[in-house]
């Protein structure tokens, strides 16, 4: 292994990383391959179809509850060894932590993520993506999955910087959008078509 490491060793183009740290957050297209984009995508519709995608909730704890009017997904969680799929994705989630904390020495130490499947007209309102109460997500991620999308579907993320226009990403098949979890509200538009991502969070350690 080269004792010096270029983003692009680890799949991520340096503009990508630049982006986010200039504006707090960056989207990188095709950062998947076309075989696993297609082979994650399988997984979850088939996911889907038995039944195993849950609608998601919204809160923590006690406070913890399934509001369709304000998220309308359904999700299913990742766990290592669930498919080949997966496996080859987490592998890859885990260079681009690596390659985070070697840019930006955030202290990341853990990669959570989950399928999640909207059908036309879902949507999820504004939100943050850190709780109130637990402060260790850092960087959010989505992966599309939609590797026929057209921009008159729908279903863009819109992202509400704090000090600048918002911006609509399409969920375009292997895209990445990567944002910081705790200063970027953003929602998600409804579409006409199912639309498939994985989300996922970078956890810094405790202090």
């Amino acid at each position: 292994m080269p004792t010096e490491l270029r983003a692009s060793d680890y799949g991520l183009h340096q503009p990508t990383l630049d982006g986010l740290a200039l504006h707090g957050w960056s989207q990188q297209n095709l950062f998947l391959s076309d075989d696993l984009t297609l082979a994650l995508a399988a997984e979850c519709r088939a996911g889907a179809a038995a039944g195993a995608l849950a609608l998601a909730a919204v809160g923590r704890g006690t406070a913890q509850a399934v509001r369709g009017d304000i998220r309308g997904d359904r999700i299913l969680w990742l766990e290592a060894g669930q498919s080949a799929a997966c496996d080859r994705y987490l592998v890859v989630m885990e260079a681009l932590r690596l390659a985070l904390n070697r840019e930006f020495f955030l202290g990341l130490d853990s990669y959570e993520s989950h399928y999640a499947l909207y059908t036309p007209g879902a949507a999820y309102s504004k939100h943050l993506d850190r709780f109130r109460d637990d402060d260790l997500r850092t960087v959010s991620v989505v992966i599309y999955l939609n590797p026929d999308w057209q921009l008159e579907q729908g279903g863009a993320l819109r992202l509400h910087p704090l000090d600048a226009p918002s911006s609509d990403i399409a969920p375009m098949g292997s895209r990445l959008v990567l944002f910081l979890s705790a200063d970027m509200p953003h929602e998600v538009l409804p579409a006409t078509h199912d639309r498939l991502s994985l989300a996922g969070w970078f956890r810094r350690r405790p202090h």
